[in-house]
């Protein structure tokens, strides 16, 4: 199992958008991944794995977890995080 080692958290003030923050986390002090989404849906917030656009107009994920187990620890640890903004930057 990984262990998540630091999270950062961009708030992002952009009207008319459901994009809230991106986050970066450091995996075993050792492997950095950035450009995590935030954002905002219809049932709560969720986090969007970093993606590029292929030339037929598709999003394709650049990295992500192939398990359920490490998708689940990513996405709490991201969004405690990005709470924990939310009440110091109140």
């Amino acid at each position: 199992m990984i262990t998540i080692t630091d999270v950062k958290i961009r708030m992002v003030n952009a009207e008319n958008s459901k994009l809230r923050a991106v986050a970066s986390i450091i995996i075993d002090d050792c492997l950095a991944l950035h450009d995590i989404k935030i954002i905002e849906g219809n049932d709560g917030e969720f986090i969007a794995m970093p993606s590029r656009k292929t030339p037929s107009g598709e999003f394709k994920d650049i990295a992500h977890p192939i398990n359920s187990e490490t998708r689940e620890l990513m996405r709490s640890a991201i969004l405690e995080a990005y709470k924990r903004s939310l009440e110091e930057n109140a």
